[in-house]
């Protein structure tokens, strides 16, 4: 495959007749924590919520009018579908995607929105991938890879082209990588346009193909795949991937499930910013390389915000757990009149609120004289927290402290 600036560039006057640049905002707060100039560069604004318009959108153009009659197959997790679908659409393109059968109901939804014929199939994106084959070799349709492609390659490019127009003195630029084209893209575009800006890919420790693919000098595929972050969730790692991204990238990082949550609830907060696993990856990582990047301008990429309110809410309520606001109890208490009020004004009086009490006499481990009560409180974090356990333990027969 092959991707140059000169690729790229033509890539950015073909899509930029239907899409306008995403825009990269600073964030003071992340910039005092993390010692350096945070800018995000917000692919959450695109129209399907994600970068893989660009590339998509970019590959259906570039098709000749024959292949574009015999209509497009993609296989994805959910934002590439919703790419190809966006682009099948504008080019006036029929559309087959093939996703896994456990893809978030939202991406499924929307992907269908937009017009295409959506076939479930498989547990994961490399089954599903296979599936598309299959459609493609039945009925003759042009198959739109959603990273080993060098049209999508120089689409997901057109990110760094804006990113150095947006910010000339960008020195660090941290983004996901699930196959690689986006970082792809942008490391070939960086390094053309200013060699010195240092390039970081970002995957979950679960699903870390390109990070271990580095380790080896070669492509490696995973036994299997363990993450909430779906866009990123690939087993396989491309061995022509790795071959461009290898001497232009400065390292791939990897970080676990807790931190890429964290990492959602931290956009959320403070950046007021709704992302998906799969782009809060490249947030999640910074504290890895915090040394590298002190002082530095760091462009921070958050690729998609396509994610599933239920996911969205669990990773809130964990979240709030782990940085100590919120906290979940179990207490024991007297069963008799005034027990409860007893309880209740304890955490009253120790300015916490109740989010939710479960009283339960059935109990079979609780003492016939005892009743039961599970409490999830909001407190103001973990010095509040265990201020208000201490006195709570002083007004109940036990407690327990659940994680």
């Amino acid at each position: 495959m092959k991707v140059g600036l000169k690729e790229i560039q033509a890539a950015q006057a073909n899509l930029s007749r239907i899409l306008v640049p995403t825009p990269l905002l600073h964030n003071p707060w992340l910039s005092k924590e993390l010692g350096c100039e945070i800018y995000l560069k917000l692919e959450t604004a695109q129209p399907i919520g994600s970068f893989k318009i660009r590339g998509a959108t970019h590959a259906i153009l570039s098709l000749s009018d024959t292949e574009k009659k015999k209509g497009v197959v993609a296989a994805s997790a959910g934002n590439h579908a919703q790419g190809v679908a966006w682009g099948s659409r504008q080019a006036g393109v029929q559309a087959t995607i093939v996703m896994p059968k456990n893809a978030p109901l939202m991406k499924i939804q929307n992907t269908r929105a937009l017009g295409a014929e959506v076939v479930l199939a498989g547990d994961n994106y490399d089954e599903a991938y296979l599936e598309a084959q299959a459609i493609c070799k039945k009925t003759g349709s042009v198959y739109i890879h959603a990273f080993q492609d060098a049209n999508v390659i120089a689409g997901q490019g057109t990110v760094g082209l804006e990113i150095f127009e947006q910010l000339p003195s960008v020195d660090v630029v941290v983004a996901s990588i699930g196959g690689g084209g986006l970082v792809a893209g942008i490391a070939v575009t960086m390094k053309a346009l200013k060699p010195s800006v240092k390039v970081y890919g970002a995957q979950a420790a679960g699903a870390a193909s390109m990070q271990k693919s580095f380790e080896k000098k070669k492509a490696v595929t995973l036994d299997g795949v363990s993450t909430f972050a779906d866009g990123i969730a690939v087993s396989k790692a491309s061995e022509e991937l790795r071959e461009i991204l290898q001497p232009k990238v400065e390292k791939v990082l990897s970080t676990d499930d807790e931190n890429i949550a964290a990492a959602i609830l931290m956009l959320l907060e403070k950046a007021k910013v709704v992302t998906e696993g799969a782009a809060a990856v490249s947030l999640a990582v910074l504290d890895q390389i915090r040394s590298e990047i002190k002082g530095k301008h760091v462009v921070v990429v958050l690729g998609g915000g396509n994610i599933d309110v239920n996911v969205l809410g669990r990773i809130i309520d964990r979240g709030l757990i782990r940085a100590g606001r919120r906290l979940r109890i179990n207490c024991w208490v007297a069963d008799r009149p005034g027990s409860l009020a007893k309880l209740t004004d304890t955490i009253a009086k120790g300015g916490a609120n109740i989010l939710q009490a479960i009283h339960d006499r059935s109990e079979p481990s609780t003492s016939i004289d005892q009743t039961e009560v599970a409490l999830t409180l909001e407190t103001k974090g973990p010095d509040h927290s265990a201020e208000l356990i201490r006195a709570l333990k002083g007004a109940v027969i036990r407690l327990e402290q659940v994680d």
